[in-house]
């Protein structure tokens, strides 16, 4: 199966095809949510198009702990049903569905107490352990074991000694999250589905009371179609009441924003070879291994202000880094910090007050007739998520549709993947490049490395290192305008790569050279590439001036002090 384009060329066409058909399954909203029920309902056989306001993962889907995990902290809760679904999507993800962007990451839980906590949490995680072993996917991930303080500190020398009286250690997932959606997407389109990123829902078309498509205006090029599905879909996280809003109808839920900031440092400002999890008094903490940095994270707080950008402000950093510090040897200081990102998690809304206890689990309802609204979850669970309304908005198209079979459709760039990573050395000779530069490229494009090794042979200039970003190759960001739906100098910089907080410049130093790379992909002029540059500047000191804000107001005021590139 040919591996579809995302680019400039494909958007368009998308969006007529869209507006030329009546789609058995429209899906508003790009981030995992969305892309996964597009995905879910293409290979269904289903007619499907799927649309974002934005960018594809620009909201929660590009900003969260970037872990694929069980909830080990549900146990607690005795929420057995979540952890043991969430432990059979990471074992599905990490074996079968994405082995190149899902990998095992290791933990360490440090014990404070004597005797009853070693015998309390190691009851847990072997509990854990067991679930993820049960659900028939967990043979790639290590077993937990138990660590005296001697041995904790030789894997985590960063600790301090009073900080623990021994260690667990036990296994999890990771990925980057916006390259997962990206990859997503792709795939959901090489199955037929059609794709349209900076495509808004303006409105709801009616046929009485029965929902018939949408009002879809192309933000890119302007104008405006009408998008007729037999089903739509609602899947846009945190924005799920404003899109209800759309239909003229009360919700039968609500969803909650709640803000999680975390901080990217510098690998060697912490001297580990396992990241850390901690808890605090209203939740846990992460110190999480991201290539050549550190993610610190994650804060818990309601969020009811500007949902497109959720600003982290000076307290918020404070509180990680004061929670990290009681534990390390040598603290981290401002200085260390490179990047910082926030984000908003979809909670339904329930009795609780504080958003941490709110639920994690999901909700598929449908509140009117050719509507199906989807919302709450975790990112693990996405592919759930997506069966569940696609098999809602089945129900609604009254007719014999195939069942569910995502838990067998690897992601684009799985296949073949574990064959190519064992001949990397062999590419690398072929290519020109160093292994671990292929390495780095298998395990952000898998099997579709051979796409970008084609770039680079035609122009052996794209093999080389971005001059401010070293860590990605000039084909990469050529890759991210002409294959991976990256409209603006933004998407490459802060979802297609991760430069934006990998970098204490933020990324400002690359802005000229990448937006020179992608202009002819994007058919730029000299005055379009002058504006993106200008405008990721000020993106960049805008969010720089709102982490130096004491609270959540001012914060919130001067990030919106740099508007959209495509205002909306």
């Amino acid at each position: 199966m040919k591996t579809a384009l995302l680019g400039p060329q494909q958007r368009g066409e998308a969006l007529a095809r869209m507006a030329e058909q009546e789609l058995d399954v429209l899906v508003v909203g790009g981030g995992v949510v969305g892309a996964g029920t597009a995905l879910d309902a293409a290979t269904r056989g289903l007619l499907t198009g799927v649309v974002e306001a934005r960018d594809w993962a620009s909201g929660t889907s590009s900003r969260s702990s970037k872990l694929i995990h069980g909830g080990l902290r549900y146990l607690e809760m005795l929420d057995f049903a979540l952890v043991r679904e969430a432990l059979k999507e990471r074992g599905l993800l990490t074996q079968r569905l994405a082995p190149h962007l899902v990998k095992p990451v290791p933990f360490l839980y440090p014990l404070t107490h004597h005797g009853w906590e070693r015998l309390y949490a190691g009851s847990g995680v072997a509990l854990y352990d067991a679930m993820g072993l049960s659900s028939g996917h967990s043979r790639g991930l290590p077993g937990h074991r138990h660590l005296t303080r001697r041995k904790a500190l030789r894997v985590a020398p960063c600790l301090r000694k009073d900080a623990l009286v021994g260690a667990l250690q036990y296994y999890d997932a990771q990925m980057d999250d916006a390259r997962y959606v990206a990859t997503l997407v792709r795939t959901a389109a090489s199955y037929g589905a059609l794709a349209a990123n900076r495509a808004r829902v303006v409105g709801f078309l009616r046929e009485g009371e029965r929902v018939v498509g949408a009002r879809v205006q192309d933000v890119e090029q302007g104008g405006e179609y009408e998008v007729l599905a037999r089903q739509v879909v609602n899947a846009t996280g945190v924005w799920t009441d404003e899109t209800q809003a759309l239909v003229g109808e009360r919700g039968q839920f609500h969803v909650r924003a709640s803000k999680g900031i975390h901080l990217v440092v510098p690998r060697d400002r912490i001297h580990s070879t396992t990241g850390l999890i901690l808890r605090t008094e209203k939740s846990v903490l992460f110190v999480i291994p991201w290539g050549r940095h550190w993610i610190v994270g994650t804060t818990d707080t309601d969020w009811d202000l500007d949902k497109a950008h959720p600003a982290a402000s000076s307290a918020d950093i404070d509180y990680l880094l004061e929670h990290v510090n009681s534990v390390l040897a040598v603290p981290l200081s401002r200085d260390d910090v490179q990047g910082v990102y926030a984000g908003l998690r979809p909670l339904l809304a329930g009795e609780s007050e504080a958003t941490s206890q709110l639920s994690r689990e999901h909700i598929v309802a449908h509140p009117v007739p050719g509507l199906v609204v989807v919302a709450g979850g975790k990112y693990t669970t996405y592919r759930v998520m997506a069966k569940d309304a696609v098999d809602a908005a089945v129900h609604g198209l009254d007719r014999g549709v195939a069942r569910c079979c995502t838990d067998e459709v690897p992601l684009a760039g799985a296949d073949g993947y574990h064959a190519v990573w064992n001949a990397r050395a062999r590419i690398a000779a072929e290519a020109g490049l160093h292994v671990a530069r292929i390495e780095h490229l298998l395990n952000r494009y898998g099997s579709l490395i051979t796409e970008l090794l084609d770039l680079i042979a035609a122009d052996p200039t794209l093999g080389e290192p971005l001059a401010a970003a070293d860590d990605y190759l000039r084909a990469e960001v050529v890759y991210a305008a002409s294959h991976e739906g990256a409209r603006h100098l933004d998407d490459v910089l802060t979802r297609r790569t991760r430069i934006s907080i990998e970098t204490f410049d933020r990324g400002t130093l690359s802005a000229r050279e990448v937006a020179e790379l992608v202009a002819p992909v994007l058919g730029w002029d000299q005055e379009h590439l002058e504006r993106e540059v200008t405008h990721y500047e000020k993106r960049v000191e805008a969010e720089r001036e709102s982490q130096r804000q004491p609270d959540d107001l001012t914060a919130d005021a001067a990030r919106l002090g740099a508007p959209d590139i495509v205002p909306l």
